[in-house]
């Protein structure tokens, strides 16, 4: 692939060295000790840093380009909001007044470091636990909406990555009309021009309720640590840099894994907790398959726009090939089945 829809040239984060980390800390009174570890994350760069104190903590410095600073500042004013109602979640530092902070070239946040693992997700209990923060992530993200963050919504998770892709001629031309077939019909679908007409459980993308999400709530993104002797423990949310305004279900779907059989009894589990706090509109569990689609094609754009930067093609090296498309067109095929069927009941 040679495509490069970021800026050509050497890329933004070459220039974040070490040095450039500490010096940004050492702006906001942060002073490393030298040791600097680098956090799975690519969009962004993210590092944990043991200051000369011992404490640890984490900086999130932004992808150029990526969000606005009224954007980003939308996030953190989340977490704030969170964090403010006795929510898990793990939002930035106020630093010399800002959670927001610029140095050379970049902006850059700090967090405290909090530590875990995966949760468990085969565990009921867990699910039920994960199920009560997350219907209280939303009744806190009910509260206002975003103004400056974009939706999740069929154009710019669907129409304009299937667009730019075939615009850029990044698909190869042995598997693009069938790419090109599979994603039209699967965006179709979606749009609600068949199959997916109103009904009592059924739901469009464009009438579901809107909120402020976490929006990329994968098991990755909770960190579980077990209770201690004072009852403290569990989940807590990492990483609203996704976090935009989209249904409830959304926050919820990315925890389902296996067959149906076993998809809805984890979906049961979520909801059983989700429902103590928050109530939930069972319409919104026909979004679950045009969500899943949504994210497969936007995946398959955001892969591309960030070719430039040295890590994508490190980490992706399957990414761009003919067989990576047949397995793209695959599996559109594989969810455009799965739209017309029955949605999950819980």
């Amino acid at each position: 692939m040679n495509i490069s829809p970021e800026a050509p040239g050497l890329h933004a984060f070459a220039t974040l060295t070490p040095d450039v980390v500490l010096d940004a800390l050492a702006t906001v009174g942060l002073y490393g000790d030298g040791r600097l570890m680098a956090l799975s994350s690519y969009e962004n760069r993210v590092y944990q840093v043991t200051l000369e104190d011992g404490e640890r903590v984490v900086a999130k410095f932004y992808r150029p380009g990526r969000w606005s600073e009224a954007q980003i500042l939308e996030e953190h004013a989340f977490a704030a909001d969170l964090m403010a109602a006795e929510v898990p979640a793990v939002g930035p530092l106020v630093l010399a007044g800002r959670t927001l902070h610029p140095f050379g070239g970049f902006v850059f946040s700090v967090s405290p470091w909090r530590g875990g693992r995966q949760p468990e997700l085969d565990d009921f209990e867990v699910l039920e636990w994960i199920g009560r923060f997350l219907a209280r992530i939303h009744t806190v993200g009910a509260a206002q909406p975003f103004t400056h963050r974009p939706p999740l919504d069929l154009h710019s998770f669907g129409s304009e990555p299937h667009d730019w892709l075939l615009a850029h001629e990044l698909i190869p031309l042995d598997v693009q009309s069938k790419w090109r077939s599979a994603c039209e019909q699967a965006l179709s679908l979606i749009g609600g021009h068949t199959h997916l007409a109103h009904g009592p459980d059924r739901l469009h993308l464009k009438d579901a309720t809107m909120l402020r999400l976490h929006g990329d709530c994968h098991p990755g993104n909770i960190l579980w640590t077990p209770l201690d002797e004072w009852g403290r423990g569990g989940p807590h949310f990492v990483d609203l840099d996704d976090a935009r305004m989209g249904p409830a279900v959304q926050d919820l779907w990315m925890l389902l894994s296996g067959d149906r059989r076993q998809r809805t009894h984890q979906l049961g589990a979520l909801l059983d907790g989700y429902e103590q706090f928050r109530s939930f509109d069972r319409r919104e569990l026909a979004l679950i398959e045009p969500l899943r689609t949504l994210r497969l094609i936007h995946y398959s754009a955001w892969l591309a726009r960030r070719w430039q930067d040295p890590i994508f093609p490190i980490n992706f090296p399957w990414f761009g090939s003919s067989d990576y498309w047949r397995g793209q067109v695959d599996m559109l095929h594989e969810q455009i089945e799965a739209m017309q069927e029955e949605p999950l009941v819980a």
